[in-house]
């Protein structure tokens, strides 16, 4: 009996990563692309597909030994009728991938990136032991995945997971990429912690935040970062504010979800040791004592793989393989 392979595809704005495993999710070749989004849809498809077909003859397989092929993909998506609803940064608007890619002759299995990222590190990462697991991706914005039972939560119509929009606080005049206020992700992704760095310098503070870059533009986290390992009083603060904001928002999906395990991702990760003591301390503040005392927040494993091999992850899934 011929052995049996299955594909990750991780489809982002500017990459294609495509990844072909085993049935026990060990990748055995892969193939960047460019997205080339600029293009139009039928671009990003025809260059999606290559990756495909690439990645098999990397492999020297032939595509009748793949049995499914998991598609991570930013959203919203309807992920029952494989369509992609909204995706900022790419031409499918209201495209049905699975339709489009169906001349593979190979079952197509559509998941939210994020989603996919928190099934890549439940089953091959950070959250290995866990049944219950929220990821936490904090980077530009905040996303993130539920998984209840060994299992994502989706919701009622694909949407489940949209985390980073949690209001914080309600009368706040930072605006969300949403359109909201207050967001969580408006106050604690990586975007947060820049627009804090250009607001301390604006108004003066006496702060190396700005000898650090050559535009105030420039400022980024790791220019924050940095700052406070230069012994930076201000720069300290902004992480102060910012893991405070994120520890109240991972203590509320403790209250709400009762994990076992929260999985930290995302470029923020980077600056875990900065951050850990005072999110920690934040979350067993807020959280329900009888709901936090058994649960471990962890950073991710997987870096860059991540979407791919959560890609790869749910495609095993869907097949039952899991």
């Amino acid at each position: 009996m011929e052995k049996e392979y299955v594909i990750g595809v991780d489809l982002g704005g500017t990459k294609i990563l495509t990844a072909i495993a085993d049935l026990e999710g060990n990748i055995i070749e892969r193939v960047r692309k460019d997205t080339e989004a600029n293009k139009g849809k039928d671009i990003v498809i025809q260059r999606l597909k290559d990756t495909v077909y690439e990645v098999a003859k990397k492999a020297d397989l032939d595509l009748s030994q793949v049995k499914g092929i998991g598609l991570g993909c930013p959203g919203p998506l309807d992920i029952e009728s494989g369509i992609i609803k909204h995706t900022p940064n790419l031409d499918l608007d209201n495209v049905n991938i699975v339709e489009e890619l169906s001349d593979l002759n190979i079952p197509i299995f559509l998941e939210n990136d994020a989603n996919a990222a928190a099934l890549g590190e439940k089953w091959f990462g950070a959250g290995k032991s866990a049944k219950n697991l929220i990821y936490v991706t904090v980077s530009t914005g905040i996303g993130g995945g539920i998984i209840l039972n060994n299992e994502i939560y989706h919701g009622a119509n694909s949407g489940a997971g949209e985390i980073g929009h949690i209001t914080l606080i309600p009368d706040s005049d930072v605006k969300c990429g949403c359109g909201n206020y207050g967001c969580w992700e408006a106050l604690a992704s990586g975007t947060a912690l820049s627009r804090m760095g250009r607001e301390a310098v604006k108004s003066d503070q006496d702060t190396l935040i700005a000898d650090l870059v050559d535009n105030l533009s420039d400022i980024n986290g790791a220019t924050i970062a940095e700052a406070v390992t230069k012994g930076d009083k201000v720069a300290q603060e902004i992480i102060n504010r910012l893991a405070d904001y994120l520890g109240i928002g991972i203590a509320s999906l403790i209250n709400i979800f009762n994990p076992d395990t929260v999985v930290i991702g995302g470029g923020v990760s980077q600056s875990w040791n900065l951050l850990e003591d005072k999110v920690i301390c934040t979350i067993k503040a807020r959280a329900m004592e009888s709901l936090v005392e058994d649960v471990e927040v962890v950073t991710a494993e997987l870096g860059n793989d991540v979407g791919v091999l959560g890609a790869i992850a749910a495609a095993l899934a869907e097949l039952n393989l899991l």
